[in-house]
C-alpha cells in the first residue's frame, strides 16, 4: 500500500550542494620501509582505507548526494510507510526475511536475511522454525537475539504498525494484540528459544505469503528495549551497513557506516560502497533535475518530470536509468454509482478509451505501456491478454490492446439507456493526470454523456476517493504493491474486505464485492502454499474474472526515469526498492569515464 497510491507519473528537490569526499589517503612509504615490505607493492592502495563492513574495493568511499521534494516524516521503520523511507530504511534494517538487493525479476520472492534459511512449513503451514544467525550486531554492537526478533513482533502491535491488521494479526495471539496493543504478548503465537538460537511463529491459517511479510519493512528487527511509541525523528538502531546519524525534516538526513556491521549475505545485505549518504530535502523535481545535470547532487527520489525526459534523454543518455516496477495506474469505476452500476457502462468505457493516448501523455512507449487487467506485467500470476481492445471480449482475449472500440462501445450504451447522464472524474491536481483525465472526459462525451473533471490536491484526492460518502464516480488513481504478489493487487482492491462503507481509508474505491471472486482468490491463495504454479493460475482466472465485471478501467504500466550526476555508475537498481544506494559507486577525480 505504498507510495503509487493516488499519484500519477510525476517529479520533485535540493538545497545546498554538498562537497564530495574523496577518502583516499596517500600513503608515505620511507626507503627502509618499501625495502623490508616488497610484498605490499602488490596490494591495493585502498586496502589500507576501507572501513569496517565496507567492501575491499577501490571503488568503495565517498558522500553519495539524493535530493528528495519532501522527507518522509517519521523514521520508525515499524510505522513509516511511505517511498522515500522504504528505500532509505532498507539499508539500515533487515527482517527474518527480505527482498534482494541486487538485479533480480519482479516477481521474485523474500529470501533470508537475519534467518539462516527459510524455513520448511510444519503443521500443515501453520508452524515456521526459523534458525536466527549468530554473530549480527545493532549499530550499537550488541549482537540480535531470539528475544529482539519476539520483541519486535510484539512492537508491530504496541505501535500500531499500519499493516498490523492486514499483514500480522493471523500470528496466534495478533488479534487480542488488535484489541489491547498496550499488554500484546503474542503468546502461543512468537516464542523464543535461546540455547536453539530459533524463534517459531504459529500462525492461525496457512499464509503463502507469510515470508514476504515479514521482509516488510514493518517487520524489521529492532532491539528488544526500543521504545512501544513512534520515535519520529529519532531512528532505532538497525542491522544494515548504514545508520541513520542526524535527521532534520524540513533540511536534510545523514547516514554514516554501522561500525558493527560485517555482510553476511551479498544479496540479502550487501555491504556498502558510499561511505556516507546524504539526503537534502526541498527542491522540486524541475530544480532538481537541473542540480543533478550540474553534478550538485547524484540521485532525486522522484521520477525525472515528463517535460524534461527528452531533454535528459538527448543530452546525458549515458546518465539515464529507466526502472521496471510492479506499478498499475487506473481509473476506480464506482460500481455503487450510475452509470457504472450497470456492467455494460464500466464495459463499454474500457472498450472506448484510447490507451495509446494514455501511452502518449505520459511520455511515450519507452517508459508507458497500456494495460489491459489490474495485475501488472511481472507480477506472479500475470497472464498477457486483453478484453477490451477491438476484436476481443472477456471470453475471447487478444494477446494485447490494439485499438478501442468506440463502436462497439456507443452500442452497450445506448442497451444500457443512461445516455446523457453526468459524469464527474476525480483526478490528482497534478502530474499527467490532467491530461489522462481531459482524454477520458472526451471519451464520455464521444459515448454520449455529460462529462467534467475535478482535480483535487493529490494528497487530499486518494482519501477522497475512497469514502463512498463522497459518492465518486470515476476516480484517477495508482498502486504499487508491498511485495510482489497478485493478491497485493487483486485481493487489496477489489475483496469484500477492502471495502468499508463511509471510510476515507478504503482502499477499494470502486466498492466492488463480488462473493464468488473472493472464494476464486482464497483458493488461489490456498493452493500457492504448496503449489506456487498453480496458484499463479489461479491468480490469472481471477484477474481475468476480475476484469470481465470491469471495476476499473487499467490506463499503463510505467516505468521509472532516473537521472544521475556523471560521478555514478554500478548496478544498483532493483524492482522491488528500486535503487539500493548502498550499492552505488561513485567516480572521483582522476576515475575513467
Amino acid at each position: 500500500m505504498r507510495d503509487g497510491t493516488g499519484v500519477f507519473p510525476s517529479s520533485s528537490p535540493l538545497k545546498h550542494p554538498r562537497p564530495t569526499s574523496g577518502i583516499r589517503t596517500t600513503r608515505k612509504l620511507t626507503f627502509s620501509a618499501l625495502a623490508c615490505c616488497l610484498a605490499l607493492v602488490a596490494t591495493p592502495l585502498h586496502a589500507a582505507t576501507v572501513a569496517p563492513g565496507a567492501p575491499d574495493s577501490p571503488e568503495t568511499g565517498g558522500i553519495l548526494r539524493i535530493t528528495a521534494e519532501n522527507s518522509g516524516g517519521t523514521l520508525d521503520p515499524q510505522i513509516s510507510y511511505v517511498h522515500i523511507t522504504y528505500q532509505m530504511e532498507a539499508i539500515v534494517y533487515d527482517g527474518l526475511t527480505t527482498f534482494a538487493k541486487t538485479p533480480s525479476k519482479l516477481s521474485s520472492h523474500a529470501i533470508p536475511d537475519l534467518a539462516e534459511a527459510l524455513p520448511e512449513p510444519q503443521d500443515g503451514g501453520r508452524t515456521y522454525v526459523f534458525h536466527l544467525r549468530h554473530g549480527i550486531r545493532f549499530s550499537n554492537g550488541k549482537e540480535v537475539t531470539p528475544d529482539d526478533v519476539v520483541a519486535s513482533m510484539q512492537r508491530i502491535f504496541k505501535v500500531n504498525s499500519p499493516t498490523a491488521g492486514p499483514y500480522y494479526s493471523h500470528i496466534v495471539g495478533g488479534e487480542a494484540c488488535l484489541k489491547d496493543a498496550e499488554h500484546c504478548t503474542l503468546a502461543g503465537g512468537v516464542e523464543a528459544d535461546d540455547k536453539a538460537w530459533t524463534v517459531t511463529f504459529h500462525l492461525t491459517h496457512p499464509d503463502a505469503e507469510f515470508f514476504d511479510r515479514l521482509a516488510f519493512q514493518h517487520a524489521s528487527i529492532l532491539p528488544a528495549d526500543t521504545p512501544t511509541h513512534d520515535t519520529g525523528n529519532e531512528a532505532p538502531l538497525g542491522t544494515g551497513p548504514y545508520k541513520i546519524v542526524s535527521y532534520e525534516p524540513n533540511s536534510g538526513l545523514k547516514m554514516e557506516r554501522n561500525p558493527y556491521f560485517r555482510q553476511w549475505d551479498a544479496v540479502a545485505q550487501p555491504a556498502g560502497y558510499p561511505d556516507e549518504i546524504h539526503y537534502s530535502f526541498g527542491l522540486d523535481p524541475e530544480a532538481a533535475v537541473t542540480a543533478i545535470e550540474n553534478n550538485q547532487y547524484d540521485w532525486m527520489l522522484e521520477s525525472v518530470p515528463l517535460d524534461r525526459q527528452a531533454e535528459v534523454g538527448a543530452r546525458f543518455s549515458d546518465r539515464v536509468k529507466l526502472i521496471d516496477q510492479l506499478v498499475i495506474f487506473y481509473a476506480a469505476l464506482n460500481v455503487n454509482q450510475p452509470p457504472f452500476n450497470d456492467v455494460r457502462v464500466r464495459q463499454a468505457l474500457n472498450y472506448a478509451l484510447n490507451r495509446k493516448a494514455v501511452v502518449i501523455y505520459n511520455g511515450g512507449p519507452a517508459v508507458s505501456s497500456a494495460a489491459c487487467q489490474m495485475l501488472p506485467t511481472g507480477a506472479p500470476g500475470y497472464e498477457p491478454g486483453c478484453a477490451y481492445t477491438k476484436g476481443a471480449s472477456p471470453e475471447h482475449l487478444a494477446p494485447e490492446w490494439k485499438e478501442h472500440d468506440l463502436a462497439l462501445a456507443k452500442k452497450l450504451v445506448e442497451e444500457s439507456g443512461t445516455k446523457g447522464q453526468k459524469v464527474v472524474i476525480v483526478t490528482p491536481g497534478s502530474g499527467g493526470s490532467g491530461a489522462i483525465a481531459n482524454e477520458i472526459r472526451a471519451t464520455l462525451v464521444d459515448l454520449g454523456y455529460v462529462a467534467s473533471v475535478r482535480p483535487i490536491t493529490p494528497v487530499i484526492e486518494f482519501s477522497y476517493i475512497q469514502n463512498s460518502d463522497n459518492k465518486m464516480q470515476i476516480g484517477l488513481t495508482g498502486w504499487s504493491a508491498d511485495y510482489p504478489s497478485a493478491s497485493s493487487f487483486l485481493r487489496t482492491l477489489f475483496s469484500c474486505a477492502t471495502f468499508i462503507p463511509h471510510s476515507s481509508n478504503s482502499i477499494n474505491a470502486s466498492q466492488f464485492c463480488d462473493p464468488k471472486l473472493d472464494a476464486l482468490m482464497d483458493k488461489a491463495a490456498e493452493v500457492s502454499l504448496t503449489d506456487q504454479k498453480a496458484g499463479d493460475a489461479l491468480w490469472a482466472e481471477a484477474s481475468r474474472a476480475l476484469m470481465a465485471q470491469a471495476p476499473a478501467v487499467p490506463l499503463d504500466q510505467t516505468r521509472r526515469v532516473a537521472l544521475t550526476s556523471s560521478r555514478v555508475h554500478g548496478t544498483f537498481d532493483t524492482p522491488i526498492y528500486e535503487a539500493v544506494f548502498s550499492q552505488v559507486k561513485l567516480r572521483r577525480a582522476g576515475d575513467p569515464p
